[in-house]
Protein backbone atom coordinates (compact mmCIF):
# COMPACT_ATOMS: atom_id res chain seq x y z
CA UNK A 1 0.00 0.00 0.00
CA UNK A 2 2.87 2.09 0.83
CA UNK A 3 4.36 1.75 -2.30
CA UNK A 4 0.95 2.43 -4.08
CA UNK A 5 1.00 5.80 -2.02
CA UNK A 6 4.21 6.57 -3.26
CA UNK A 7 4.06 6.12 -6.43
CA UNK A 8 0.87 8.40 -6.81
CA UNK A 9 2.84 11.20 -5.33
CA UNK A 10 5.42 10.41 -7.70
CA UNK A 11 3.37 10.78 -10.71
CA UNK A 12 1.64 13.81 -9.32
CA UNK A 13 4.85 15.50 -8.56
CA UNK A 14 5.32 15.45 -12.52
CA UNK A 15 3.82 18.52 -13.70
CA UNK A 16 2.69 17.66 -17.13
CA UNK A 17 1.53 14.00 -15.77
CA UNK A 18 -0.68 16.84 -12.94
CA UNK A 19 -2.08 18.89 -15.43
CA UNK A 20 -3.21 15.69 -17.93
CA UNK A 21 -5.20 14.09 -14.80
CA UNK A 22 -6.76 17.35 -14.16
CA UNK A 23 -8.22 18.17 -17.12
CA UNK A 24 -9.31 14.61 -17.92
CA UNK A 25 -10.80 14.45 -13.96
CA UNK A 26 -12.54 17.90 -15.06
CA UNK A 27 -13.94 16.73 -18.74
CA UNK A 28 -15.42 14.12 -16.76
CA UNK A 29 -16.93 15.88 -14.48
CA UNK A 30 -18.81 18.14 -17.02
CA UNK A 31 -19.63 15.14 -18.61
CA UNK A 32 -21.32 13.69 -15.79
CA UNK A 33 -23.14 17.13 -15.21
CA UNK A 34 -24.39 17.68 -18.48
CA UNK A 35 -26.22 14.11 -17.95
CA UNK A 36 -28.27 15.85 -15.66
CA UNK A 37 -29.66 18.58 -17.54
CA UNK A 38 -32.84 17.55 -18.71
CA UNK A 39 -34.83 18.49 -22.69
CA UNK A 40 -36.64 21.42 -22.16
CA UNK A 41 -40.34 21.02 -21.66
CA UNK A 42 -39.73 17.56 -20.12
CA UNK A 43 -40.82 16.47 -16.91
CA UNK A 44 -37.99 13.19 -15.69
CA UNK A 45 -40.47 12.31 -12.67
CA UNK A 46 -43.38 11.17 -15.81
CA UNK A 47 -40.61 9.30 -17.59
CA UNK A 48 -40.82 5.18 -16.77
CA UNK A 49 -37.92 3.47 -15.76
CA UNK A 50 -35.63 1.99 -18.31
CA UNK A 51 -36.17 -1.95 -19.04
CA UNK A 52 -35.74 -4.68 -22.20
CA UNK A 53 -33.48 -2.96 -24.52
CA UNK A 54 -33.80 0.46 -23.34
CA UNK A 55 -32.42 -0.71 -19.87
CA UNK A 56 -29.02 -1.91 -22.28
CA UNK A 57 -28.67 1.63 -24.16
CA UNK A 58 -28.84 3.46 -20.41
CA UNK A 59 -25.94 1.35 -19.47
CA UNK A 60 -24.17 2.70 -22.14
CA UNK A 61 -25.43 5.88 -21.56
CA UNK A 62 -24.98 6.46 -17.86
CA UNK A 63 -28.41 6.98 -16.71
CA UNK A 64 -28.64 10.04 -19.11
CA UNK A 65 -30.89 7.75 -21.33
CA UNK A 66 -33.64 7.35 -18.46
CA UNK A 67 -33.83 11.35 -17.45
CA UNK A 68 -34.47 12.54 -21.05
CA UNK A 69 -30.99 14.46 -20.64
CA UNK A 70 -29.61 15.98 -23.64
CA UNK A 71 -26.91 13.38 -23.22
CA UNK A 72 -29.50 10.88 -23.57
CA UNK A 73 -27.65 9.32 -26.62
CA UNK A 74 -24.29 9.66 -25.27
CA UNK A 75 -21.47 8.22 -27.21
CA UNK A 76 -23.08 5.36 -29.03
CA UNK A 77 -23.85 7.06 -32.46
CA UNK A 78 -20.19 8.02 -32.32
CA UNK A 79 -19.19 4.35 -31.80
CA UNK A 80 -21.57 3.18 -34.48
CA UNK A 81 -20.00 6.34 -37.00
CA UNK A 82 -16.53 4.70 -36.01
CA UNK A 83 -17.68 1.29 -37.40
CA UNK A 84 -19.19 1.72 -40.23
CA UNK A 85 -16.46 3.54 -41.12
CA UNK A 86 -13.67 0.71 -40.24
CA UNK A 87 -15.82 -1.89 -42.48
CA UNK A 88 -16.34 0.72 -45.11
CA UNK A 89 -12.28 0.97 -45.21
CA UNK A 90 -12.93 -3.15 -46.26
CA UNK A 91 -15.18 -2.23 -48.87
CA UNK A 92 -14.56 1.05 -50.50
CA UNK A 93 -11.44 1.88 -52.07
CA UNK A 94 -11.38 5.16 -51.18
CA UNK A 95 -11.83 4.95 -47.79
CA UNK A 96 -9.10 2.15 -48.21
CA UNK A 97 -6.61 4.55 -49.59
CA UNK A 98 -7.28 7.48 -47.17
CA UNK A 99 -6.12 4.77 -44.38
CA UNK A 100 -3.27 4.13 -46.14
CA UNK A 101 -2.38 8.10 -46.20
CA UNK A 102 -0.69 8.11 -42.26
CA UNK A 103 -1.24 10.91 -40.28
CA UNK A 104 -3.92 13.08 -43.22
CA UNK A 105 -5.95 10.33 -43.98
CA UNK A 106 -6.42 9.91 -40.38
CA UNK A 107 -7.60 13.62 -40.14
CA UNK A 108 -9.97 12.78 -43.09
CA UNK A 109 -11.23 9.28 -41.86
CA UNK A 110 -11.88 11.28 -38.52
CA UNK A 111 -14.29 13.83 -40.45
CA UNK A 112 -16.17 11.99 -41.81
CA UNK A 113 -16.73 10.00 -38.91
CA UNK A 114 -18.38 13.04 -37.42
CA UNK A 115 -20.34 13.52 -40.07
CA UNK A 116 -22.11 10.09 -39.89
CA UNK A 117 -22.42 10.79 -36.21
CA UNK A 118 -24.37 13.69 -36.57
CA UNK A 119 -25.99 11.86 -39.68
CA UNK A 120 -26.81 9.21 -37.19
CA UNK A 121 -28.08 11.28 -34.16
CA UNK A 122 -30.75 13.16 -36.61
CA UNK A 123 -32.45 9.42 -37.13
CA UNK A 124 -32.15 8.60 -33.47
CA UNK A 125 -33.01 11.69 -31.60
CA UNK A 126 -36.43 11.21 -33.49
CA UNK A 127 -37.06 7.72 -32.70
CA UNK A 128 -35.57 8.39 -28.50
CA UNK A 129 -38.18 10.85 -28.30
CA UNK A 130 -41.19 9.09 -29.79
CA UNK A 131 -40.18 5.79 -28.19
CA UNK A 132 -39.37 6.77 -24.62
CA UNK A 133 -40.84 10.11 -24.02
CA UNK A 134 -44.43 9.49 -23.09
CA UNK A 135 -46.67 12.61 -24.29
CA UNK A 136 -48.06 13.70 -20.82
CA UNK A 137 -44.47 14.28 -19.43
CA UNK A 138 -44.27 16.69 -22.14
CA UNK A 139 -44.84 20.48 -21.77
CA UNK A 140 -46.91 20.03 -18.49
CA UNK A 141 -49.15 17.17 -20.39
CA UNK A 142 -49.97 19.28 -23.24
CA UNK A 143 -47.92 17.59 -25.56
CA UNK A 144 -44.92 18.10 -28.36
CA UNK A 145 -45.12 21.13 -30.18
CA UNK A 146 -43.09 21.59 -33.60
CA UNK A 147 -40.59 23.73 -31.66
CA UNK A 148 -40.56 21.24 -29.53
CA UNK A 149 -39.56 18.97 -31.55
CA UNK A 150 -37.06 20.80 -33.21
CA UNK A 151 -35.31 21.78 -30.02
CA UNK A 152 -35.24 18.81 -28.30
CA UNK A 153 -33.47 17.00 -31.64
CA UNK A 154 -31.17 20.04 -32.33
CA UNK A 155 -30.47 19.56 -28.26
CA UNK A 156 -29.91 15.91 -28.41
CA UNK A 157 -27.60 15.72 -31.62
CA UNK A 158 -25.57 18.96 -29.65
CA UNK A 159 -24.92 16.72 -26.64
CA UNK A 160 -23.61 14.06 -28.39
CA UNK A 161 -21.46 16.14 -30.20
CA UNK A 162 -20.27 17.93 -27.37
CA UNK A 163 -19.67 14.26 -25.87
CA UNK A 164 -17.65 13.32 -28.64
CA UNK A 165 -15.71 16.66 -28.37
CA UNK A 166 -15.29 15.76 -24.25
CA UNK A 167 -13.77 12.63 -25.59
CA UNK A 168 -11.48 13.42 -28.13
CA UNK A 169 -9.94 16.30 -25.80
CA UNK A 170 -9.12 13.71 -23.38
CA UNK A 171 -7.40 11.54 -25.83
CA UNK A 172 -5.46 14.67 -27.14
CA UNK A 173 -4.75 16.51 -24.07
CA UNK A 174 -5.73 14.26 -20.79
CA UNK A 175 -4.96 10.70 -19.74
CA UNK A 176 -5.83 7.66 -22.10
CA UNK A 177 -8.40 7.06 -24.76
CA UNK A 178 -11.12 9.91 -24.57
CA UNK A 179 -13.79 7.49 -25.56
CA UNK A 180 -13.25 4.24 -23.69
CA UNK A 181 -12.85 6.50 -20.51
CA UNK A 182 -16.37 8.30 -20.97
CA UNK A 183 -17.66 4.07 -21.31
CA UNK A 184 -15.98 3.37 -18.16
CA UNK A 185 -17.94 6.39 -16.19
CA UNK A 186 -20.83 4.81 -17.90
CA UNK A 187 -19.79 1.11 -16.18
CA UNK A 188 -18.35 3.13 -13.03
CA UNK A 189 -22.67 4.63 -12.41
CA UNK A 190 -24.59 1.24 -13.01
CA UNK A 191 -21.94 -0.27 -10.39
CA UNK A 192 -22.59 2.61 -8.13
CA UNK A 193 -26.03 2.31 -8.25
CA UNK A 194 -25.89 -1.61 -7.80
CA UNK A 195 -23.57 -0.96 -4.74
CA UNK A 196 -26.13 1.61 -3.09
CA UNK A 197 -29.12 -1.19 -4.03
CA UNK A 198 -27.74 -4.23 -2.20
CA UNK A 199 -26.51 -1.55 0.99
CA UNK A 200 -30.27 -0.45 1.09
CA UNK A 201 -32.20 -3.57 0.40
CA UNK A 202 -29.96 -6.12 1.09
CA UNK A 203 -28.83 -9.15 -1.33
CA UNK A 204 -32.06 -11.20 -0.52
CA UNK A 205 -34.18 -9.19 -2.21
CA UNK A 206 -31.75 -8.03 -5.04
CA UNK A 207 -31.14 -11.33 -6.00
Amino acid sequence: MKALIDKIKQIWSIEELRNRIILTLSLVLVYRIGSFIVLPGVDPDKIQDADGIFNLINIFAGGAFSRASIMALGIMPYISASIIMQLAGIAIPAIQKMQSEGESGRKKINQFTRILTIAICALQAPGYLTSYVPSEAIMGGQGATFIWWLTSVILLIAGCVFAMWLGEKITDKGIGNGISILIMIYYDWNYCRFARGFCHRGIWKIW
